[in-house]
């Protein structure tokens, strides 16, 4: 397997850890569950996205230091 799998990995569970501390249920009109769920996992999967890219990067630019 590829290093990138595995910050995939680490980077879905910190995400998912972290986004279950914000009440996001107050944001949205009452009985949209569904939207928010959308909402919530959209944001889950851009924010795992974005630490991945960063960590790899990271990764990447310090390897030929």
């Amino acid at each position: 397997m590829s290093v990138k799998v595995f910050i995939y990995l680490f980077s879905s569970i910190i995400v998912i850890w972290s986004i279950n501390s914000i009440n996001i249920a107050p944001i949205f009109k009452k009985h949209k569950e569904v939207e928010a769920k959308v909402f919530y996992f959209i944001l889950a999967l851009c924010m795992i996205e974005l630490l991945t890219q960063f960590i790899y990067n990271l990764f990447e630019a310090t390897k030929f230091m």
